[in-house]
């Protein structure tokens, strides 16, 4: 047994509002300059949908992560010797139209302009060639569009195998944010011929070496995510990076920092290095899932415990990795799922399923209805979360529905209902950090490189001129 830190990240669901703000919050960070115009390393899609870029998930197109070949991993996107065939040309390569071609507008027409009987306008200018362009596509196009020919096109719903009802009463939609998932087994490690794209020791953050990169772009295919982009100025690839200066100093990411409807979670998960092979190589996509929780071990386990000091693991995160929500969320209560597990990756960003409004045809009869009674199918949360297993998703919204019904029942006197999977203390402490923990309740990250904690440390923001919090550039 190998023990390693992983920083982990947990998005609720239930409390997304679709507001942009954690994606426009990263694009002033990290993504606002010539070269990345188009990026976003964090961006929130509306599901069902095609997505961005377009058609990510269709794997069948882009040969993105790992599949099982005579039992052993590959490479979807081929062996060393096809790869090598496409260092120039690589034909499953997306381009600017996938993802968008970024634009701004003409205002100087506005400023100077003479007078006229009509109002100029401000034409779209490409940021990439300066010209003038016709707006066809953008990162957000389809949001809110539940209904339209962007739903329609979603893979996962193509997946189902029927024609799923549009109709107003029918229609269903929620919001999937979306960043790096820093898998424990990254298909785009594995594919750089120039070994530029690493994974932390202390962290697990997987980043890409400037100076080592050498433009070839075998990464960007290789992402099932497609979580990695092409600085066209710089000829680098790019991709995000969980804000690790911050997290070098005690502090969240910029898109959990910044989150208005307090729906991401972070901390330290302690996992098995040794066993991330052969979880990842399951015969049955379907048990992914459950291989992942078993590489996740038990922070208060005296054994795990010593075997991450051999490893090297410092006190500070062993004592974070015992608060951590992600761990109480992920492995004690399994209330999230990671996105799309069949792609091999090993995801290590989860998502709580959303409780949506009851179906049309229930909503008379119910006040809180059993899962397979909520607008979103079952059957396409399974796709995206589970491989199609359909049970986890029933057992993981019947855990949150449980949840409510046990704080229904206490606030009106009710009998608990019978057959609860834990006591009703544990849905209580559930209860509270899904729905009204504080920032430090939602957040628990080991002090960073001077020892200091978050309050600490934002004190010392905006107070020391140029210099880093703490003081340590």
């Amino acid at each position: 047994m190998k023990i390693k830190a992983q920083v982990s990240m947990v998005m609720n669901l239930d409390k997304c509002i679709g507001c942009h703000t954690c994606s426009i919050t990263c694009k002033n960070v990290w993504t606002n300059r010539a070269g990345a115009e188009y990026m976003y390393f964090n961006n929130v899609e509306t599901k069902p949908g095609i997505g961005y870029p377009k058609h990510w998930e269709d794997q069948s197109r882009w040969k993105g992560g790992w599949q099982l070949e005579d039992g052993e991993l590959t490479l979807r996107s081929g062996s060393k010797l096809t790869r090598m065939l496409k260092l120039f040309y690589h034909p499953e390569q997306p381009e600017l139209d996938d993802y968008y071609e970024p634009w701004t507008y003409d205002y100087e027409t506005l400023i100077s302009s003479p007078r006229k009987k009509h109002q100029p306008v401000a034409r779209p200018r490409s940021l990439i060639t300066q010209q003038r362009m016709e707006i066809k596509w953008g990162p957000n196009w389809g949001d809110d569009l539940a209904g339209g020919d962007d739903a329609r096109a979603d893979v996962n719903l193509k997946k189902l195998g029927q024609e799923v009802a549009l109709e107003f009463s029918d229609i269903f939609m929620k919001y999937l944010p979306r960043n790096c998932n820093h898998c424990l087994n990254p298909a785009c490690v594995a594919a750089c011929p120039s070994g530029a794209i690493y994974k932390r020791e202390e962290d697990g953050v997987v980043l890409v070496s400037q100076e080592a990169c050498r433009g070839w772009r075998h990464c960007i295919p290789a992402c099932p995510y497609k979580k990695i982009y092409y600085n066209w100025k710089t000829n680098k690839a790019e991709k995000c990076t969980f804000c690790y200066p911050r997290l070098e100093n005690g502090l969240p990411s910029v898109c959990t920092d910044t989150c208005v409807g307090r729906v991401r979670y972070m901390g330290v998960l302690l996992y098995d290095m040794d066993a991330v092979h052969e979880a990842a190589k399951s015969s049955d996509e379907k048990m992914i899932y459950a291989n992942i929780l078993g590489l996740v071990k038990d922070p208060n386990d005296p054994e795990v415990i010593e075997s991450a000091r051999k490893e090297g693991v410092s006190e500070a995160i062993l004592n974070a990795a015992k608060e951590s929500p992600v761990y109480q969320i992920v492995k004690r209560w399994q209330l999230a799922l990671p996105l799309h597990p069949e792609f091999r990756t090993l995801p290590m960003v989860w998502y709580i399923p959303p409780l949506s409004p009851i179906a049309k045809n229930f909503e008379d009869r119910v006040y809180l209805p059993k899962s397979e009674a909520m607008r979103i199918p079952v059957e396409y949360l399974a796709t995206l979360f589970t491989a199609g297993n359909t049970r986890i998703i029933v057992e993981t919204l019947q855990r949150l529905l449980d949840m409510r019904m046990v704080m229904r029942q206490k606030e009106i006197g009710e009998p608990l209902p019978q057959g609860l999977e834990f006591e009703p203390l544990e849905y209580e402490k559930m209860y509270r950090l899904l729905g009204i923990a504080k920032y430090g309740d939602r957040i628990k990250l080991p002090a960073g490189l001077q020892a200091k904690t978050h309050d600490e440390l934002r004190e010392l923001q905006g107070s020391t001129g140029y210099a880093c919090p703490g003081g340590c550039c």
